[in-house]
């Protein structure tokens, strides 16, 4: 059984609603799915005779800030049994709320907080999501086109008092000067 008929196999026995789009490669199959059928879909991936999807390799996401829906969830999946890759992929807003895959997948328990913590999409029913890779009292998410490269404090260790120290950062104008001149191309004057 390869990646074809597994495809095809999930065209006709899949719900319309289920999918908004299919595509297939020598690679892997990708599913576009709303988010009120992603549980429903990797569901249907797992327990489903032709597809065994048991492993979910990992929960990645993707920042768009001019799209309408700015954010893409994706979900890698493998089916050993089958040897076949099958992407999930779904879109949502900052407001928008994703069905935790925990109790399919537990391994997505990390991936879910990491992606909470870095793009700030949240995830219903997940039974612990807290930050993963950034401090308690981190404001933002760093993964996000509109998060300020320098950030919006400055950690950094005080000798004299011997503690760290948590300060806004302040960026003097004569640091905002940006030449956009490329080193390595050559000015060719007169």
């Amino acid at each position: 059984m390869d990646n074809q008929f597994i495809f095809k196999y999930s065209w006709e026995t899949l719900p319309k609603k289920w999918v908004k789009k299919m595509e297939r490669s020598e690679h892997g199959n990708r599913f576009d799915t709303n988010t009120d059928y992603l549980f429903q879909l990797l569901c249907f991936m797992k327990l489903h005779t032709y597809t065994r999807v048991q492993v979910l390799i990992d929960i990645c996401g993707v920042d768009y800030p001019s799209r309408k829906q700015r954010f893409e969830v994706v979900y890698n999946l493998l089916s050993i049994r089958y040897n076949s890759r099958i992407r999930v992929q779904t879109s949502a807003d900052e407001v928008t709320r994703i069905s935790s895959v925990v109790s399919l997948f537990p391994s997505a328990g990390w991936w879910e907080r990491e992606v909470w913590d870095m793009f700030g999409v949240f995830s219903i029913n997940h039974p612990d999501l807290r930050r993963i890779l950034t401090d308690y009292g981190f404001e933002g998410h760093p993964l996000r086109k509109d998060f300020p490269l320098s950030g919006y404090v400055e950690v950094r260790y005080d000798d004299p008092e011997k503690r760290v120290v948590s300060e806004p950062i302040e960026m003097t104008q004569e640091f905002r000067y940006f030449d956009f001149a490329s080193p390595w191309e050559q000015r060719s004057d007169g």
